[in-house]
């Protein structure tokens, strides 16, 4: 099977998020959002669904959980029951039913920053301490988190929300570095809520290992959340689903969805089936293709665009530049008014990153070309 991924999707007109943000001049490379078909077996899996003309409220199927579990095994060797999944719609609302209903009032709840703007905003919805703790890269580009630095902001906190991949360096968390964390949090008493939704968007032959995986002891006190929404761009469909391997943790978090989180969308859990039940040869294209991409966006920024520094992200498709020997004053809004190109803002992910932009390359070769030709061309022409 052959993918077509350099196809240009016209997508004004069907209420996408992205490519409604901006005047029609503007290319959005901002919002977590490919530009990508879906795959075949997702499309044809939806259009059978629809053959049967009622939509109603729907529950997981034994099936769709089936699946799930031997995907877990196969591709993570993450050995789960169907009954630790708990199907929700989006984990934004998992991450917020985790801590309504696991963490208390004034409780301190860590992050790492930069970070995903709804992971650093949870803890604010419930009135919770936000505890930033900032991760650094190396010379070489690695990014870690000084483990004594944890462990001080752990001290006074009772959660901890992991982005593994992290959001929006592009990071993949090692074993070791898991391990550390996993074991701090055990010595600690410290819920882990860990955001694994770009799980499978791994380059350079690099897989992904969630934390849960790691031991009984950490897989007691800790709620993963999954996705087939960023993988296979069906982040519309509003699905997604908790694996939580502890009974009475998962009644407690299935209880926080009174009032707040309903049932799932049918089309979603369609999606999701069709997703991990045949991912295969479309997944490994889609990773090569991204992978291309990646690289074509590090080898311009090092040839063309003097000034902005790039890690080179080891997972997802998001670009982390830092832009700070350029001498603007608000890169992201320098870029949408001179270059005409969307771009994420620094300081969403963080205090302090002022000079830093969120780049989104999971798109057509071609939209990246011309974006970047874009932000090259808009440098040149500056005002001294």
């Amino acid at each position: 099977m052959s993918i077509d991924l350099d196809t240009l999707f016209d997508r004004t007109g069907t209420g996408s998020t992205k490519w409604s943000r901006y005047p029609d001049d503007v290319l959005p490379m901002w919002v977590a959002d490919m530009d990508f078909a879906a795959p075949p077996a997702v499309i044809e899996r939806l259009q059978a669904r629809l053959t049967h003309p009622v939509l109603g409220y729907s529950v997981p199927s034994d099936e769709l959980r089936q699946v799930l579990v031997d995907y877990l095994r196969e591709h993570y060797d993450w050995q789960v029951q169907k009954q630790d999944i708990v199907v929700l719609p989006g984990v934004v609302p998992g991450v917020n039913m985790a801590l309504h209903g696991l963490v208390a009032e004034g409780d301190g709840v860590v992050v790492h920053t930069p970070n995903y703007p709804p992971l650093r905003q949870a803890a604010g919805h419930w009135k919770m301490r936000s505890i930033e703790v900032a991760l650094q890269a190396d010379e070489q580009g690695e990014w870690s988190c000084d483990p004594q630095r944890l462990q001080q902001a752990l001290a006074d906190s009772s959660a901890y929300l992991l982005s593994n991949p992290h959001n929006p360096i592009g990071k993949t968390y090692s074993r070791d570095e898991l391990r550390t964390i996993g074991e701090i949090c055990v010595a600690q008493d410290v819920l882990i809520i860990s955001d694994e939704i770009h799980a499978d968007l791994q380059f350079d032959g690099r897989r992904h290992i969630p934390v849960a995986s790691l031991s009984p002891e950490v897989a007691q006190r800790t709620i993963t959340l999954m996705s087939a929404s960023k993988t296979y761009n069906v982040a519309g469909l509003k699905t997604a689903f908790a694996v939580i391997q502890n009974p009475a943790l998962r009644a407690r978090f299935d209880a926080a969805r009174v009032g707040m989180v309903d049932s799932v969308n049918p089309l979603g859990m369609e999606a999701t089936h069709a997703a991990y039940a045949q991912p295969g040869e479309w997944l490994e294209q889609l990773k090569a293709y991204l992978q291309g991409n990646r690289d074509y966006l590090l080898e311009t920024i090092r040839t063309r665009l003097p000034g902005i520094v790039v890690h080179a992200p080891q997972s997802t498709y998001l670009a982390w530049l830092d832009c700070s020997a350029l001498g603007l004053d608000n890169p992201q809004r320098f870029f949408l008014e001179e270059a005409r190109v969307g771009l994420s803002a620094g300081p969403e992910f963080g205090e302090g990153l002022e000079q830093f932009v969120r780049l989104n390359f999971g798109c057509p070769r071609a939209l990246l070309t011309e974006g970047l030709t874009r932000i090259e061309r808009s440098l040149q022409h500056r005002t001294p």
